[in-house]
């Protein structure tokens, strides 16, 4: 049978290929620079205390920004996936906008939104609420631009599943909680955990829809990518690059923890199939 694509060896190699220069060789010079001279300049650098402050706001803003996503998408895909309703096409479009909008022009955006005088912003300061030039607002802009990740990753697995595997739970006696907790929530934890690795992925190395909401505050609203920008901006090179490999092992480590537990739930789950 002749194959529309070659063989095995030469897909193997052109995917080898394309991977070692888009991947392995940028992060190969990343650490040769990091390596290039005294360790001793480089730990200070990476472990210095605005480095960490800086390390701390954008992992944890990553994490929870991508946590909420995974609620907030799930309903979302959910919805889109189930319902037919006017505007459907609309909200979907929407969804996508993220992907298409310019990460500045976002942050631009939501800082009119969310300043104190803004359309958003002026109605939560008279709740004493302050979601600009914080944290908060950290956090979202990564909910803005994580967002679609979660819901693109959910909807095939929610498409795949048959509305009669639901109805043959309720005929059985099952609950609503009990069919979402013991067949949809299982069914789509791995797709949701991966949206979730992807939106958390995004939003540690975000800049330019965070810089003009997050203030740039040293030690308070300042993320990782604008101190190692500053660093080049200071031709600190060597210290921007080792802020950068710092963050690059950090999101390696949690990626692989997330791809072993889905691998463990894979697992888990065929292994009861089996039996």
């Amino acid at each position: 049978m002749k194959r529309v694509l070659p063989g095995f060896g030469p897909t193997l190699g052109f995917t080898l290929f394309y991977l070692a220069l888009v991947v392995l060789i940028p992060f190969a010079a990343l650490t040769l620079k990091v390596f290039d001279g005294p360790m001793a300049d480089v730990w200070k650098t990476v472990s210095s205390e605005r480095v960490v402050a800086a390390y701390k706001l954008s992992f944890v803003a990553a994490a929870g920004a991508a946590l909420i996503n995974g609620f907030i998408g799930f309903l979302t895909a959910w919805v889109l996936v189930r319902y037919r309703f006017p505007g459907r096409r609309l909200v979907e479009g929407l969804i996508d906008l993220p992907f298409a909008l310019p990460t500045a022009v976002a942050g631009i955006a939501l800082t009119a939104l969310y300043a104190p005088n803004g359309w958003i912003g002026k109605w939560l300061g008279e709740l004493n609420i302050q979601a600009a030039y914080n944290r908060t607002g950290v956090v979202i802009a990564l909910i803005f631009i994580g967002f679609p990740f979660v819901v693109r990753t959910l909807q095939p697995v929610l498409l795949g599943l048959a509305a009669e595997v639901e109805e043959a739970a309720a005929t059985l006696g099952a609950s609503r909680w009990q069919t979402f907790w013991r067949i949809l929530f299982p069914a789509t934890l791995p797709s949701l955990l991966t949206g979730i690795a992807l939106a958390f992925g995004r939003g540690v190395g975000e800049y330019g829809s965070i810089i003009f909401i997050s203030g740039n505050l040293p030690f308070k609203t300042e993320i990782t990518p604008f101190v190692i920008a500053s660093k080049l901006e200071q031709f600190d090179y060597r210290g921007a690059a080792g802020i950068g490999f710092v963050m690059l092992l950090f999101s390696l480590l949690i990626l692989i923890m997330v791809n072993g537990f889905q691998w463990w739930h894979r697992r888990r789950t065929g292994s009861l199939h089996s039996a």
